[in-house]
Formats: structure tokens, sequence, C-alpha cells
């Protein structure tokens, strides 16, 4: 197995563990780490990803599953399922899509590169935000109940209460995998050096 394989698997590793962790205890002192993982991963994995997305979608739904089932709530009957859940698919693409295009612009994100570092973020959590909390104001019973009367200016107020919270805790956690980023990176350049002066 080559060394950038084993790298990619190990990198596919701790984002499934960072995931499954925090994404279990969704409203814990610690925040939910899923928007981060698959902008990560879109930066990351972007040339693994006929087998990393798939199995970070199928990690994300069976860390749901778990934290339903140990609540004794059956999935489908639980607050957050509805036919909006599967909108998460198309709004984990563009999470994953914002961190590959961040990939393809910046291939070694240097600090140079935070303003498209920040502009990717930005528009891939917005979007994100759209489809997932659009599909569940207009899709799922959970918000009003079958009979709530919807407007576009009822969904642009319920969108207002929580897209800040998102795109911080989001931001957040990218910031860290950054500042990791920036450090391995400032280590690996000493041990570079000394390589070629040998």
């Amino acid at each position: 197995m080559s060394t950038r394989s084993t790298r990619a698997i190990a990198l596919f590793g701790l984002l499934a563990l960072v995931m499954a962790a925090t994404r279990i205890h969704h409203f814990a002192a610690i925040p939910d780490a899923s928007w981060a993982v698959f902008f990560a991963g879109g930066f990351y994995l972007k040339a693994q990803w006929r087998w990393a997305f798939p199995t970070l979608i199928a990690i994300a739904f069976l860390a749901d599953w778990y934290a339903i089932a140990a609540a004794g709530i059956d999935f489908l009957g639980h607050y957050c399922v509805s036919p909006a859940y599967w909108f998460l698919l198309p709004a984990y693409l563009s999470l994953w899509l914002g961190g590959a295009w961040l990939a393809a612009r910046r291939p070694g994100l240097r600090w140079r590169s935070l303003g498209q570092l920040a502009l990717a973020l930005l528009v891939s959590v917005s979007l994100c935000y759209v489809l997932s909390n659009g599909s569940f104001y207009w899709l799922s019973d959970s918000w009003g109940g079958a009979d709530a009367q919807r407007s576009l200016g009822g969904w642009f107020a319920n969108m207002g209460h929580w897209y800040l919270a998102f795109l911080r805790t989001t931001a957040m956690y990218v910031a860290g995998a950054a500042v990791l980023h920036a450090t391995a990176l400032a280590a690996a350049r000493p041990s570079a050096t000394a390589s070629h002066a040998g």
C-alpha cells in the first residue's frame, strides 16, 4: 500500500471518528462536527470520493440511528426523521464540493489562502443550510404539524434562528483543522530542508 493510500485511510478514519463521536450526542456540550467533517473530507479525500463520501454518509446515518434507538424512539418516528432527512445527502455533498473546490485551488493550503478557505466555507455551509433547513421547513410535519401554514417569510425567519450557530460551529472545527494543517506543514519543512541538504 502506498504512502498516499495509507495517509488517506488514516485521515478518513480520523474524520469518521470525530463525526461519530460528536454526532451521537448532537446537543451535548461538544457540538456536532458533521458539517466540518464533510468539508474537510472534500478537501483531503477529493480523489477518494467514490468510497469516502458514501461511507461518511453511512456513518452519519448509523450514528443517527444509534442515538435515536438509544433514546428508545422508533427511528422513523423521531422528530428529525421525515422526507426532509434525505435532503441531507445533497446538503452534505455541497460541503464536500466546497472542500474539493478549495483543494483544487490550493492543494497545499498555505496561510495566504485563508480568504479562499473562508469563501469556500461560507458558500458551502450556506448552501448546506438552505437545503437542510429548507427541506425540513417545507416537507416535515415536525415543523408546526401537518396543517402548519408555511410561507416564504416564515421560512426566512426560521432560517435566521439557527444559521449563525451552524456557521459558527462548522467554522470553529475547520479553523482547528486549518491550524493543525499549518502546524504539520511547518513541522515538515525542517525535515525536508535537512534531507535536501544531505
